[in-house]
């Protein structure tokens, strides 16, 4: 990479410009998720610069209070989601709002209701702040048929009806990734700019990769097709070599590099959480649309993970995400246990 050309670069390709353009490929648009996705922006680039300031501002004592999941709040779980929450109604599209800190779904006042609904986990892997472990925002959109008659339904839909997802990722640096429908791109938030600028146009996920990622502190309780997955790909049966394990405990950053350098996020369902751990609607489906996007896929250990149809807000399902061929492999090993049963 040259970095000094890099440097003097003035044909950006910024997040705004990005969307804009993919807007003019449909005329009938009249720019409502353009606005929608600029709010989101927006938060991304409040809330990571809150985070950067977490240590400074002694915002990472815990606010005392427990959300709904049970988890222990951090300040900035809080601040996070009033942001998101903020910057979504004011932006005068959305019309119901879910939130992982929020244990009711959030109608927006009529006077300021738009087509789109949307699901979000404001502070994903917040437990790591202390330790300077990448966490992030994760983010799906719906439109609503009817925006003067919305409902709980509205949100409980299947994760194919999506027309986008993403996350933001605040690490080493920045990084928002999206998808409208039509591939995956990542921006990288440039300070000195304060802009999200394209650096991963049109990412695709290596049909096989070499990692995988898994609590495996969980071991003793998984089923059979997961634990015999694990065995392979630590053990291969056909003399290629094993591959290698990598879990950072936020799913965030589990998945970003999932998605860039190929291999298979596992969260399965075990004996202590029968129905797994991710929650459906803001961690599972953005998370799984984003996977289908770059060409890899998503399963639940019963079905594609965009087929589910969640029945209540905070439901929880296992999920297997990643390369194409590396989650074949689990789909059939759970065939083969649904064969014997």
């Amino acid at each position: 990479m040259d970095h000094a050309a890099d440097a003097h670069r003035t044909d950006l390709m910024t997040i705004t410009r990005h969307v804009l353009n993919e807007q003019s490929k449909h005329p009938e648009s009249k720019g409502d998720f353009t606005i929608l996705l600029s709010h989101i922006v927006l938060g991304c680039k409040f809330v990571c610069s809150a985070v950067n300031k977490a240590g400074l501002a002694k915002l990472i004592g815990l606010a005392g209070e427990t959300n709904v999941q049970g988890e222990e709040q951090k300040k900035l779980d809080v601040l996070s989601n009033e942001v998101f929450v903020k910057a979504l109604i004011s932006s005068g599209r959305t019309c119901v709002l879910v939130s992982e800190e929020d244990e009711e779904a959030t109608f927006v006042d009529p006077s300021l209701r738009g087509k789109y609904c949307v699901v979000f986990d404001p502070l994903d892997g917040s437990s790591n702040i202390d330790c300077g472990v990448s966490i992030g925002t994760i983010f799906g959109i719906y439109m609503v048929k009817d925006k003067d008659n919305v409902s709980l339904d509205d949100v409980l839909q299947p994760g194919k009806h999506m027309v986008a997802a993403g996350y933001c990722m605040y690490g080493s640096s920045c990084t928002l990734v999206l998808s409208t429908g039509n591939g995956v791109n990542g921006f990288t938030l440039d300070p000195s700019l304060g802009e999200f600028i394209l650096t991963h146009p049109d990412i695709k996920i290596p049909k096989r990769g070499k990692l995988y990622s898994v609590n495996e502190g969980n071991a003793k309780n998984w089923d059979t097709p997961t634990a015999k997955f694990v065995e392979k790909c630590k053990f291969p049966e056909d003399g290629s070599s094993p591959k290698s394990l990598r879990y950072i405990g936020s799913m965030v950053a589990d998945v970003h590099r999932t998605l860039l350098y190929g291999g298979i996020f596992l969260y399965p369902a075990d004996k202590k959480s029968p129905n797994g751990k991710l929650r459906v609607l803001y961690e599972v489906f953005p998370m799984s649309f984003l996977m289908e996007q770059a060409g890899g896929q998503a399963f639940t250990g019963e079905q594609r993970a965009l087929d589910l149809v969640p029945t209540k807000i905070h439901q929880r399902s296992p999920v297997f995400l990643g390369s194409y061929d590396d989650v074949e492999e689990i789909v059939a090993l759970y065939a083969a246990e649904e064969k014997k049963a």
